[in-house]
């Protein structure tokens, strides 16, 4: 692409501001316009969950970049700003602002907003959610000692809340609808383990409880309605229940979409001048076979290299295989690759030492695996995925053989 060649990225997240800098790294001369939606710089969002409301970090910690990198470097950031309109023909993009932006190549990295819940009281004050620095700001001054914080949600995001929430002294029950933690994202052996960490920390659980309702006095949040008649006593809440790709613009644009804003290899949509990145992306997975959606700060990344290595004119970068963490309390869970088409679990290791790995097997492929305080497992089972070389379940279950004896 030529040196007046001008990029606009909408969505100033993780990959969004990943790719600008990228951009810049990879020799792109051209003007770049960065459109965020939030008022600050792009920032990690993983510590919200954790640091942040704990205290240990604040917007300034959690920056990408300095926000003096994006003058310097001749990047237009625009902050509390959105696209609200795209015409592919024109090649513009029309801004909250009132300005109109052209482009000879566009990334769509819009991200995904957190599903709320259609029922009664969801407008209450103190009903969250814990998407940006400003939803963490709110959440860390809703909780402390002698407050009582309701989590719907018993996902990942939910269980780090949870965790953070008992560290702030508050009180947290967490509300699930399905009969065990993590169902829809994690193996029964690694949901007993977490339930069983939280419940020690003081954590309560009331699972197969579908949510009806929030209740509230003068406008703000003081219960959760059940299914079954109950209602929960809170002071603020907190829903964790999934997300959804922010993928309006590209609909309305007439590209092609499913459950995300479909890619190639190289991060580029049906239309060849535009690019889509992170989670409102809906990617080739080439180890597995398949196409599908990834949430997650190593997929904000991955995304980035590829739209940036293309439009600056370099080879597309080697594919990963993909991998996310979560931390709680004393413990870090590191997951490799995901359980498609899994026909046996294996567990190496014994979940009371809290150290141990889950490893989900195809025949004798590794497909994914979940470690929790376990680094040799992780890095040598995201090895063995991404070679997709057999291995032996013997060794592999035996922890008396080294990680790297089992994957020569």
């Amino acid at each position: 692409m030529s040196a007046a060649a001008h990029v606009v990225i909408l969505g100033a997240g993780h990959a969004g501001g990943t790719a600008a800098a990228l951009l810049r790294q990879y020799g792109f001369e051209g003007p770049i316009t960065l459109v965020g939606e939030e008022p600050i710089p792009p920032y990690q969002r993983p510590p919200l969950s954790k640091a942040w409301l704990k205290g240990e970090a604040d917007a300034d910690s959690l920056a990408l970049k300095p926000l003096e990198f994006y003058a310097e470097h001749n990047i237009d950031f625009r902050a509390s700003t959105t696209a609200t309109s795209l015409d592919r023909a024109a090649k513009t993009v029309a801004l909250s602002d009132g300005s109109q932006v052209s482009y000879d190549a566009l990334i769509i990295a819009t991200g995904a907003r957190a599903i709320a819940l259609p029922i009664p009281g969801a407008e209450l004050a103190g009903v969250m959610f814990l998407r940006t620095a400003a939803d963490a700001a709110h959440l860390k001054e809703a909780v402390g000692p002698g407050k009582r914080l309701a989590v719907v949600g018993g996902g990942y995001i939910g269980l780090e809340v949870a965790a953070s929430g008992r560290a702030l002294g508050a009180e947290v029950v967490v509300l699930e609808r399905e009969t065990r933690l993590l169902a829809r994202v994690a193996c029964e052996t690694l949901s007993t383990f977490f339930k069983q960490v939280h419940e020690q920390h003081g954590v309560t659980f009331e699972l197969g409880a579908s949510v009806t309702g929030f209740v509230g006095k003068d406008g703000r949040v003081t219960g959760v309605t059940l299914a079954d008649g109950r209602t929960i006593a809170c002071d603020a809440v907190v829903v964790g229940v999934g997300a959804h790709p922010n993928d309006e613009i590209a609909k309305a644009a007439g590209l092609e979409t499913a459950r995300g804003v479909v890619v190639d290899l190289d991060a580029r949509t049906s239309d060849p001048a535009i690019y889509a990145i992170g989670d409102v992306a809906h990617r080739p997975m080439p180890i597995y076979g398949r196409m599908f959606r990834m949430e997650s700060v190593p997929n904000a990344l991955e995304g980035a290299k590829q739209a940036a290595s293309a439009i600056a004119g370099r080879p597309q970068p080697a594919g990963e295989v993909p991998w996310q963490w979560s931390d709680q309390y004393d413990l870090k869970l590191q997951i490799a690759g995901y359980a498609f088409d899994v026909d046996e679990i294996l567990v190496r290791g014994d979940p009371a030492s809290a150290k141990f790995a889950v490893f989900h097997l195809k025949g004798d492929l590794v497909q994914s695996v979940e470690a929790i305080n376990s680094p040799p497992e992780f890095m040598m089972g995201k090895q063995l995925i991404g070679a997709r070389r057999p291995v032996s379940k013997q060794r592999l279950a035996d922890p008396t053989i080294s990680m790297k004896e089992v994957a020569a």
